[in-house]
């Protein structure tokens, strides 16, 4: 028989288990520290991650169907790439259908917002460039109608879907671009993710489609002109129209691409904003929305800004009339816009160089806040600047090692250091203007009034305290009534207990000279900000509606060969159209906040 009566030692101990039950509990500690970490921390950063792969590849992919196009081959057909894109903007609609629905489902709980993303004005001019895209898809309609017996039905379903995305996506941007979303994030993400990168593939096509128009009717030009080479092949479709407005709408639409261009670039920014402040925390403080501040002693900017318009219009038109005709005129309309250009430089290099050093005597601090919206706007203004770079570097390059000598050689040299620099200058005074801090009229009211420290070359009774009793005998007289530092506070204009001396000129004197000389500096950028916008709606202009004497100088072509330099334009000419729409955008923003 067993006895039971000694003491089990092992078990005294109030924090014995067994080994078993140890490494459960271990076990179970550690898969929950895990699955925290799985489902709080990771999922959100991992859905940035995904969600801009997969954004990054449905670019490519439309990319890959393009290139096909650009060289004409038969595999892949324009129908092919339009199925494509009508799905994505299909996905694109139901994807705001489903937001704005659960936004109605929750309307009691009012979303953050962020008062910096999407402006009004902003939303204002892109309504105005959908309007136009939308003028275009009515003209593709018109388009489709004339030759429906030998083209795909893709062609007339394309321009009616983009109509209803246009529209839809409009109304998207007026009434949610500024939310902070909270909810769903990792189905947001891919959801505006998704309609970034729809937005950018149409911005590719419609680049693709002006590109390729721009260079047959520059192939037929030299044709015309008797170089047998050169060869055109007619790409329109292998029937006749069976409606009078053909010619019209096929006309028409190229005129309407460089609005419809801007528009997706400009929505493809706004969303990628909104992408960004899912799941931001908001700093309220930085988040108001600071009053503009009157506009006054607008007189030089306009005027000159005005001056450069009428100027540019009448290069335009004479460029375009004389590019048609004799090699001798067209030598002359070279040369007349690389002139034209290099005053227009010049004068955007002064404007943007007065404007920096107004900054630099005005000594304001930069505000670092966070502002995925102003923080965009300097990042695309910097990677816009590449394309008319690396245009201008080619041109540089093939001007000196040219062995032919035209008229126009050393204008083109001269024309394109100055755009190098005027990109530098204008890019600094924008990104220095939107990141300035900006004082109110009180708190410049203030500063005004406040007058400096005084030096202290000396330790009298009229500045400090006595100290253990110590005194200045020699400050002493006028300034007796001085008692202790407790009794008497600064309440009656006092400084350490003792009475202010009044100074010499009269403070509200200071005050108005201050606020006077900061209306000035305020007058002065103000005018250089609507010349500078004036200058680059100039320049926009010109190659949006077909002024590009790149492609007629012959300079560039004879360096780096026919296919090279056209390669090169194909890439620069888009984007310098957008970096001058995108500063006209950045120079309307610092006039409101000047």
């Amino acid at each position: 028989m067993v006895e039971h009566s000694g003491l089990d030692i092992t078990c005294l101990n109030k924090y014995c288990h067994s080994t078993s039950s140890f490494n459960s509990d271990k076990e179970k500690k550690l898969f929950t520290k895990l699955k925290v970490n799985l489902t709080e921390s990771y999922p959100q950063k991992n859905a940035e991650v995904l969600s801009a792969q997969y954004g990054t590849n449905i670019l490519l992919l439309g990319v890959s169907l393009m290139l096909p196009l650009s060289y004409h081959a038969t595999a892949v057909r324009e129908e092919h790439l339009l199925s494509f894109i009508t799905t994505l903007m299909l996905l694109q609609l139901l994807w705001m259908v489903c937001y704005t629905i659960r936004r109605e489902r929750h309307r009691d709980l009012r979303p953050e917002k962020d008062a910096h993303a999407g402006t009004s004005w902003i939303r204002g001019g892109l309504t105005m460039l959908a309007l136009l895209s939308l003028i275009m898809d009515a003209f593709r309609i018109g388009y489709y109608v004339g030759f429906k017996a030998c083209v795909s039905a893709v062609m007339g379903v394309y321009p009616v879907i983009h109509a209803l995305h246009t529209i839809s996506q409009v109304h998207f941007l007026w009434f949610h671009i500024k939310d902070v979303i909270k909810r769903y994030e990792t189905f947001e993400r891919f959801g505006v993710i998704h309609a970034v990168f729809t937005n950018l593939l149409l911005w590719c096509y419609g680049v693709m489609t002006e590109a390729e128009h721009f260079f047959n009717k520059h192939m037929k030009r030299l044709s015309d002109l008797g170089y047998q080479n050169i060869t055109t092949e007619n790409l329109g479709p292998p029937c006749n129209c069976t409606t009078s407005a053909c010619t019209v709408f096929s006309t028409s639409l190229y005129y309407l691409f460089p609005f419809n261009i801007e528009y997706h670039i400009f929505v493809s920014a706004m969303l990628f904003v909104m992408w960004r402040n899912i799941g931001r925390t908001i700093d309220h403080r930085a988040n108001r929305k600071k009053p503009t501040t009157p506009t006054t002693a607008l007189v030089f900017g306009p005027i000159l800004g005005l001056l450069a318009l009428a100027s540019t219009i009448g290069v335009l038109v004479v460029y375009s009339i004389h590019i048609e005709e004799s090699l001798e005129t067209r030598v002359a309309a070279i040369s007349m816009f690389y002139c034209y250009g290099v005053v227009m430089l010049v004068a955007m290099c002064v404007a943007g160089g007065i404007g920096l050093l107004v900054y630099r005597v005005e000594g304001l601090p930069l505000d670092t806040t966070e502002n995925p919206s102003r923080q965009l706007d300097a990042e695309v203004l910097l990677g816009s600047s590449v394309g008319a770079w690396i245009m201008s570097w080619c041109s540089i390059v093939a001007v000196v090692a040219s062995q032919t000598n035209p008229r126009y050689r050393w204008t083109s040299l001269a024309y394109s250091l100055l755009l190098i620099l005027e990109k530098y200058i204008q890019n600094l005074f924008i990104v220095e203007s939107l990141y300035r801090c900006r004082l109110e009229p009180g708190e410049r009211d203030l500063r005004a009034q406040t007058p400096p420290a005084p030096e202290i070359f000396s330790v009298g009774g009229s500045m400090v305290p006595p100290y253990n009793g110590i005194t200045n005998q020699a400050f002493d007289g006028q300034d007796r009534c001085c008692g202790t530092l407790e009794s008497e506070q600064s309440d009656s204009g006092q400084v350490y207990g003792c009475p202010r001396k009044h100074s010499e000129v009269p403070l509200p004197v200071v005050s108005s000279i201050m606020i006077r000389r900061s209306s000035r500096k305020r007058e002065i950028l103000k005018n250089i900000t609507v010349f500078l916008f004036m200058c680059n709606i100039s320049l926009w202009i010109l190659p949006a509606f077909g002024c590009r004497p790149q492609f007629e100088n012959g300079l560039e072509q004879e360096t780096f060969g026919f296919t090279v330099w056209t390669t090169v334009l194909n890439f620069a000419i888009p984007l310098n159209l957008f970096y001058r729409m995108h500063s006209m955008a950045s120079l309307f923003e610092v006039f409101r906040k000047v």
